[in-house]
């Protein structure tokens, strides 16, 4: 639960990290089915000082238009062959 008492987007979790409560998670990868509810849906829920990691199987380039449109900043790892992690925050 947030802050706001909001249960996350289906596949998002709240951190498990204690240092860091304002920091949430969703896994693309474990989403059934187009990710984009799941992750626009978190995006929804996110705190103006909270910040989304975003777990994916590519780089979600067509993603970044909209976090742009939608007043997000982010920051992409490619972590392993297969694994791209993205942190969002909002502006």
């Amino acid at each position: 639960m947030t802050a706001r008492d909001s249960a996350p987007a289906e596949g998002a979790t709240d951190s498990t990290d204690a240092a860091d409560p304002t920091v949430r998670e969703l896994d693309a990868r474990e989403v059934d089915g187009e990710p984009f509810g799941a992750i626009s849906a978190a995006l929804d829920d996110l705190g103006d000082d909270e910040t989304l990691v975003l777990y994916n199987g590519f780089e979600p380039e067509p993603l970044y238009a909209v976090l742009d449109r939608r007043g997000f900043d982010h920051e992409t790892e490619r972590v392993e062959p297969g694994e791209w992690r993205v942190e969002i925050r909002p502006r």
